[in-house]
């Protein structure tokens, strides 16, 4: 079935033919549904915190900083802009020349609010020989248009978010790295002064991101009175997965190789595997805020770490306790009363003997674990949280994407359609055991939640399949806490015309 081109691509990547059979199979077969109990809700999986207990959880925190622990704030920056800029392209490819649609009228009309328009403006001026106000007087909006996206000009149709210029600052206007780098000091960093970040990023753009930490990274050392280590890596070529055409045989290309595409950003938990480190926030790279907003984004990050040591630590006496050969059955009601009204895992499992309680306790307590803030739903896209019926039976909170829900099941359709929360992907990570040992993560992954899209390459039908997500079906085998945060901590730049939102300006 494979010719040796095949074999030496699949070999170049990383990827044996059984994986490949088993992604063919998937193709055929489709991903089964996720059976849900029910939303998660305020009592129901997602814990609100009074404001009389923050303090508590924020000082839990800090302590931890001061320990020898180490804490990395894990970015995914791979992802291009492109889709910043669809209504853009749409207006570049139009048949009209001024604009027309309220986002069309609006980007114009702020042009000048957006911190990258001083950069776009000298670009104009070196592309065209014309300032952009004199462009915009002489209806050329399509040249401005051209100056922002095209690689001639600033790029920014083709580059990733994390190189954009989001915010304007008196001292020079910032993109998402930098925001990125700023608000890891508010919460991540330790007694010695260091703040580790990590960005995910693509091959073609890593040199760039290098650049720029490089250029920045002293000035906001000295600025912030912190020292930086920041560390990249790929999106590995192990973790494409093939393509196929609509008979759900291999996608080949017209000179007869194998399609691969990249596996989503699923294929994250390997690199978040990669690292060493005790504890790992997880942001996007578009949820940064100025300078003004970041002390209520940091107490949010600091609470939820709080949270998530202080379960933490409970779970790991319990284990050590587990491990003796002496452990009361009254300690074991408590131990099992934790995982039931705190980490919201139920079981209709009959535990017959102490042994049997014992095993089933030190499953369940000995994995990693997260704490997730929520936010209320606002009709913001994508997925959020609920309790799951999981493969041994037991359900528990997991976050769900709406590809995983069936369509044609009413009862799950609405609890979907009508939860009181959101996922803003807003993580923070234990990944070492009671031990001290680092979680293998990619063994907790319910490789039965990917999913297959609809695609096109050369006018020619075809699909792909994603991985599990990162933060829903890589995440499945681990411990999971929601807490509600407040919609201020959720400010994402899905268009360009978002950067124009008080939140960026």
């Amino acid at each position: 079935m494979y010719t040796k081109q095949d074999l030496d691509l699949l070999n170049k990547k990383g990827i044996s033919e059984s994986q490949i059979e088993t992604q063919l199979d998937y193709f055929r077969s489709g991903f089964p549904f996720l059976q849900i109990e029910s939303a998660a809700s305020i009592g129901k999986g997602i814990l609100k915190i009074e404001e009389e207990d923050e303090p508590k959880y924020i000082e839990a925190w800090n302590r931890y900083l001061n320990s020898n622990k180490k804490v990395t704030k894990f970015v995914p920056a791979s992802g291009a802009a492109s889709r910043m800029f669809k209504d853009l392209y749409a207006f570049y490819n139009s048949d009209y020349d001024e604009p027309v649609t309220d986002f069309e009228k609006t980007f114009f009309e702020n042009i000048q609010n957006f911190a990258f328009y001083t950069s776009l403006d000298e670009t104009c001026k070196s592309l065209i020989g014309k300032s952009a106000s004199k462009l915009l007087e002489e209806g050329s909006y399509k040249d401005i248009i051209a100056a922002l996206l095209s690689a001639d000009g600033l790029d920014y149709g083709n580059l990733p978010k994390g190189l954009l210029l989001f915010h304007k600052y008196p001292e020079g206007n910032r993109t998402p790295v930098g925001e990125h780098l700023t608000e890891g000091v508010l919460y991540a960093k330790n007694a010695d002064g260091l703040v580790n970040v990590h960005f995910t990023v693509s091959e073609e753009h890593l040199q760039l991101f290098e650049l720029l930490v490089a250029a920045r990274k002293i000035n906001y050392e000295q600025k912030l009175n912190a020292k930086f280590s920041v560390t990249y890596s790929i999106q590995k070529p192990s973790t494409d997965t093939i393509a196929v055409d609509i008979n759900n045989e291999p996608f080949r290309d017209e000179d007869g190789s194998l399609l691969f595409r990249p596996g989503g950003h699923g294929a994250l938990i390997e690199n978040l595997n990669d690292i060493e480190t005790d504890i790992i926030f997880i942001k996007n790279v578009d949820n940064v805020v100025p300078d003004r907003l970041k002390e209520n984004e940091a107490h949010y990050k600091k609470l939820l770490a709080g949270v998530l040591i202080t379960v933490q630590q409970r779970a790991f006496n319990y284990l050590n306790r587990l491990v003796s050969d002496d452990v009361s059955d009254e300690e074991l009601s408590e131990m099992l009363s934790f995982t039931r009204n705190e980490l919201f895992i139920t079981t209709k499992e009959e535990f017959e003997t102490k042994d049997d309680l014992k095993k089933y306790l030190r499953k369940k307590l000995d994995r990693p674990y997260r704490v997730c803030g929520m936010v209320k739903n606002v009709g913001e896209p994508g997925g959020g949280p609920f309790i799951a019926v999981n493969p041994d039976g037991t359900t528990s909170p997991q976050i769900l994407e709406s590809s995983q829900i069936d369509k044609n099941n009413p009862e799950a359709m609405d609890a979907f359609k009508n939860g009181s929360h959101f996922n803003p992907v807003d993580l923070v990570c234990g990944v070492k055991c009671f031990q001290n040992n680092k979680f293998n993560l990619t063994k907790y992954v319910d490789k039965n939640t990917g999913f297959i899209s609809q695609k096109s390459k050369d006018g020619r039908d075809l699909k792909a399949l994603e991985l599990p997500g990162l933060w829903n079906g890589a995440m499945s085998d681990w411990n999971t806490i929601f807490v509600e945060v407040p919609i201020s901590t959720f400010n994402p730049v899905k268009t360009v015309n978002d950067l124009l939102r008080p939140e960026h300006q």
